[in-house]
């Protein structure tokens, strides 16, 4: 007689990045048993300026979950989305959209936002409520203050403007909602001094076409009849990826969560943000429970990624070779004793912008090996200044590290020696935003008590690395 086996209770979270588009299936003790990923060539908005092909990544959804529900292996018990922030779905009475999915670096006209700012208080006194840097298009707010002044007649057919994962939550559940980690991503659109909608919202009418805020962990049922899943509504992605952290760890800690920008997030820090935070790109995020995060934000993947380019082609080697340089502490000492004064300059003044090394003589240099760990200092000298931002005058005692710069030990060990007095670990995850948004609607799916060891860590004493 044949055993039928019993299908796995399982959570699908839907993780969109811009480049990367994953569905992963996870069980009950937040294992991943599925997985499927896409990517799409992007299209053009009337602009000709490039843009998510919104309609491929509708499809898509669809397609996966038709996939994993004619699955007998697997039961789902429940939907959430992850996904990019600062990125508005303009739907029309139907739920149809009406507009391409704008590009959050589509440049922002500049007599616009003088309008803008002119109208509610000068670019200091908002970006002090707001707490948000002036930053164009990547203030989703000012994309619908855009619509509204350059394309009036769409504005009008707009029912409701959904933030991307609030969107892709829509389709599958039929019910349109906003979510506080959404709009608290540098959108211009929440007063961070009220803990409210901005008074802009109501005075231009744009709070008409926002979908009522429900909390992060809420779920709503499935669209279709006889099924009884839930669906979440959807998270920001930066704020996902911190909710294993908060879940797993509760005595004051700061997250440096690393890839193209190094992001300082610090949960345990609701002190208003100064004028020198937000030019220095500070910023503050609305995490799960609706608590203000402070976060600072620094550019060094990607200078890490330029600068490794300039390294290989001057020295004739393979950038690949860079992916994985041992520690060389008497060559940290020898480099810091050569550029001491160019040190305590950068600690002094500390430009933001881009690190040391991009005007650094690579010809100066004995070997790659050196220039490369000059690199690694001078990348973490800005490290410090920008972490250092958002843990003044906070009881944070660790800072745990996620993404690509956990794995690179040198910078490892130099965060380490940055902050002596802190414990620094490198904490190693698979898929921490996608298990973010799952654990978030935990009570709503899974049957088992909450993981407390979900988050694998490995510390580094300032210079050296226990295992």
């Amino acid at each position: 007689m044949e055993v039928k086996m019993k299908a796995v209770p399982v959570i699908a979270v839907f993780d969109v990045g811009k480049t990367n588009k994953k569905l992963f299936l996870f069980d009950e003790q937040y294992k991943i048993v599925f997985e499927r990923s896409a990517r799409f060539t992007e299209t053009v908005d009337e602009d000709g300026d490039p843009c998510e092909n919104l309609e491929s990544l509708r499809l898509s959804v669809f397609d996966s979950l038709r996939e994993v529900f004619k699955n007998p292996a697997f039961e789902i018990r429940a939907i959430n989305f992850a996904t990019y922030g600062a990125s508005f779905v303009y739907v029309d009475e139907d739920g149809k959209p009406l507009a391409p999915l704008y590009n959050y670096l589509k440049e922002y006209p500049k007599a616009l936002q003088n309008q803008f700012y002119a109208a509610y208080g000068g670019e200091a006194e908002f970006s002090h409520r707001a707490a948000s840097p002036v930053l164009g298009s990547l203030n989703s707010g000012m994309q619908l203050y855009r619509v509204k002044y350059e394309k009036p007649e769409l504005f009008r057919q707009i029912r409701y403007a959904l933030h991307l994962p609030q969107y892709l939550s829509y389709l599958i559940s039929g019910e349109a909602y906003s979510d506080l980690t959404s709009i608290g991503c540098h959108t211009n659109l929440w007063d961070f001094t009220r803990n409210d909608y901005h008074e802009w919202v109501r005075k231009e009418g744009i709070i008409d076409k926002l979908a009522p805020i429900v909390p992060s962990d809420s779920v709503i049922p499935a669209a279709f009849p006889g099924n009884n899943y839930a669906v979440g509504a959807g998270f920001h992605d930066s704020s996902a990826a911190l909710v294993p952290y908060l879940i797993n760890f509760h005595e004051p800690f700061i997250l440096l969560s690393t890839g193209t920008w190094c992001i300082s997030l610090n949960p345990f820090n609701s002190i208003p943000l100064t004028a020198d935070e937000l030019e220095n790109d500070c910023l503050c995020y609305l995490q799960y429970e609706g608590k203000p995060v402070k976060a600072s934000r620094l550019f060094a993947g990607y200078e890490h990624e330029q600068q490794v380019k300039r390294i290989a082609a001057h020295f004739g080697t393979d950038v690949i070779a860079y992916r994985s340089v041992p520690y060389d502490p008497q060559l940290i000492t020898t480099l810091q004793q050569a550029n001491q004064s160019d040190r305590s300059e950068e600690q002094r003044g500390g430009g933001l912008k881009e690190s040391a090394f991009g005007k650094r003589d690579l010809s100066q240099f004995v070997s790659d090996t050196a220039a490369y760990h000059q690199l690694m200092l001078d990348l973490v000298n800005q490290q410090y200044i920008s972490t250092n931002r958002v843990l003044q005058g906070t009881a944070a005692k660790r800072i745990f590290v996620d993404g690509g710069f956990s794995k690179n030990v040198i910078f490892m060990n130099l965060l380490a020696a940055a902050f002596p007095q802190l414990e620094v670990f490198a904490a190693y995850m698979a898929q921490a935003t996608a298990v973010g948004a799952a654990l978030a609607i935990h009570k709503s799916w899974n049957t088992k008590p909450l993981p407390n060891d979900i988050v694998e860590l490995k510390y580094y004493a300032a210079g050296t690395v226990l295992s």
